[in-house]
């Protein structure tokens, strides 16, 4: 992301791209995440989705939070608590 305060416009599906520079990666990220989480997609994925891969996802993303948030982040962030 450019700056904490001012997060960048969601990227178009055509303009994510991923190993050109470190800013780019994480305007990509950032826009497949969103897209990924949108509700009529998960709607979509989640019931084709094996409880191997379920779990792998959760605990992928857990480690990734854990690794790199603090306690009150994911309080805050994430739980919005």
């Amino acid at each position: 992301m450019t700056s904490k305060d001012t997060p960048p416009a969601s990227l178009k599906a055509a303009e994510i791209c991923f190993g050109l520079n470190r800013e780019t990666d994480e305007q990509s990220i950032e826009a497949f995440l969103q897209r990924f989480a949108d509700p009529a997609f998960l709607q979509t994925l989640i019931p084709r989705l094996e409880e191997e891969e379920i779990t792998s996802l959760l605990d992928f993303l857990s480690r990734l939070m854990h690794k790199h948030c603090s306690e009150n982040e994911y309080h805050r962030l994430f739980l919005k608590d």
